[in-house]
């Protein structure tokens, strides 16, 4: 039977926003986010990366420069509270009118947010119910995304999530929620899930 799921982005979630990380040691996690992460697990609730990653299409640095980011992410966080992702998904590519350039990672895809191919891939993999999962991030195309795909959109204001309040940030979305940051969307995510 297909399970609930908490889809979380990366950059202004779960680490503190940076712009492109060229260097590994320069991921940190945002105060609380291991913790509410944990909680998430102890909860029984499946925990899945989805995220744009569009520096391997940019030319800014290899593909394996993110799966190195993604490695610190995933040991701080277990380090930090015992907390981990059950599955992580990118989207390392970006289209030529976007900005890409390098060949092996510039094309449309479906798995460029606000489109859901990220989290149909985790649904088919994983056995996930889109329709009873909840995905948070910082930016309207996160909760584009979660609206496209049939799920609860749950905007944080770490990362450039005051800016999408402001309208000063892409364009004007309707989070289902809004809150702080990670820690005060699991406690409403948890609260719904009864």
């Amino acid at each position: 039977m297909a399970r609930p799921a908490v889809y979380l982005d990366r950059d202004g979630v779960l680490n503190q926003e940076a712009g492109y990380i060229h260097h590994v040691e320069d991921l940190h996690l945002i105060p609380g986010v291991a913790q509410a992460v944990r909680h998430l697990n102890d909860a029984g609730l499946f925990c899945c990366l989805v995220s744009n990653q569009s520096g391997p299409a940019r030319g800014y640095y290899p593909d394996r420069h993110v799966q190195a980011l993604h490695d610190r992410l995933c040991h701080l966080l277990d380090a930090e509270a015992g907390a981990r992702l059950d599955a992580l998904y990118y989207c390392p590519h970006l289209s030529p009118p976007e900005g890409g350039t390098q060949a092996e990672f510039t094309r449309w895809t479906t798995w460029r947010k606000p489109n859901t191919g990220m989290l149909v891939a985790a649904a088919w993999e994983h056995d996930l119910d889109i329709a009873q999962s909840f995905m948070v991030g910082d930016k309207a195309t996160d909760i584009d995304m979660a609206h496209n795909a049939g799920c609860v959109g749950v905007l944080v204001q770490t990362g450039y999530g005051d800016r999408v309040l402001s309208g000063d940030y892409q364009h004007h979305a309707k989070p289902d929620y809004i809150t702080a940051d990670l820690a005060v969307a699991v406690d409403w995510i948890l609260q719904k899930r009864g």
